[in-house]
């Protein structure tokens, strides 16, 4: 097997634990202004991802540094032409992680309302960028024969990607609301598990219009009928999630999303396949995972790499996830707490 494909591969397993992982993060923190009652139920909110969100982030950078050293002309591409919105991914990425430090430290209410709404932006914009990238990606971008993003920003906010951002936008809110209805008890785990079927609803239209116009721009591929198989099976475990979820399987519901944007990520990746950035210039002028990536001896020591290091950093994560596993209750916030 041709190592670039392998590593086309890696860099797909690698987003969809980014995706599936950061994505309940980002729908967290966007639920506080709609579960977050008072000061307790925010910090409830928080502590639950406060033990691992940090570590949910590493998934991007291995993520970007495999693509960096993969498929170099394919990172060199996209950091040229989506330079700006990845450029607002990462101020709000920042702002999201600073707000979760520094909430604690003031006593006002102004204080903790400015880094509350600093946490809720910090996790929206990347929820919607993300999706608007990825959908342009699927969608095609003006790349001339040198490799070169010829558009600008706004070129990338068209009617499919901004619908590729809506999709991601409600599939992390509602995973990251089914995991606090995971999380935690009381009544905050009754609203967020009422909340998650309201949002859910409207994320299966979205989300569904949204795999069906991708299959559609995509009906001359040859392998069609994989891209069709993996939309299927997302929306049938975006169906089963809302389902679970409203008959209270709290477990069920949170694995079957997280299967949803695990598949939904596959369906893009098959849609690209064999490319990794279409032109719309010129098809000729397009980057494959073959011309796009390094040299056959760097791919080698990479695989030796991720054979040894990926089995280690799966098992800590694990590890983490199984230590911080019970549920936070308000009990649980000391008074003193801000």
């Amino acid at each position: 097997m041709d190592l670039a494909y392998l590593w086309f591969g890696i860099v797909g397993f690698l987003f969809i634990g980014y995706f599936v992982l950061d994505g309940f993060d980002f729908g967290v923190g966007m639920a506080m202004p709609f579960l977050g009652k008072d000061d307790t139920d925010k910090r409830v909110m928080i502590n639950t991802i406060g033990p691992v969100w940090d570590l949910n982030e590493t998934w991007l950078i291995v993520a970007g540094a495999s693509l960096f050293a993969a498929f170099p002309y394919w990172y060199a591409t996209l950091f040229d032409g989506f330079y700006l919105a990845l450029l607002l991914i990462l101020v709000a990425l920042i702002a999201r992680g600073v707000s979760f430090e520094y909430r604690r430290l003031g006593r006002s209410d102004q204080w903790k309302s400015w880094f509350d709404w600093m946490i809720v932006v910090g996790s929206a914009v990347p929820a919607l960028l993300w999706g608007v990238a990825f959908a342009n990606i699927v969608q095609g971008v003006a790349i001339d024969e040198s490799g070169t993003y010829t558009g600008t920003l706004f070129d990338l906010l068209n009617p499919y990607g901004l619908l590729g951002g809506l999709t991601t936008l409600l599939l992390f809110f509602t995973h990251g609301v089914q995991f606090l209805a995971l999380k935690t008890d009381g009544d905050l785990r009754l609203r967020a598990r009422a909340l998650a079927v309201r949002s859910g609803i409207l994320t299966i239209v979205v989300a569904a219009a949204f795999l069906v116009w991708t299959v559609l721009q995509h009906l001359d591929i040859a392998h069609l009928p994989v891209l069709v198989g993996l939309a299927a099976a997302a929306a049938v475990a975006l169906i089963g999630s809302w389902v679970a979820n409203r008959a209270g399987a709290e477990k069920a519901a949170f694995g079957l999303m997280a299967a949803t944007i695990a598949l939904a990520v596959a369906s893009i990746l098959a849609a690209l396949y064999p490319n990794v950035m279409p032109s719309t210039t010129d098809p000729a002028f397009s980057l494959t995972i073959e011309n796009a990536s390094s040299s056959d001896y760097t791919l080698q020591v990479m695989t030796w790499v991720a054979v040894v290091m990926m089995p280690l950093v799966l098992a800590y994560q694990g590890f983490t996830y199984w230590v911080f596993r019970k549920r936070i209750t308000r009990a649980s916030i000391p008074v003193a707490a801000h």
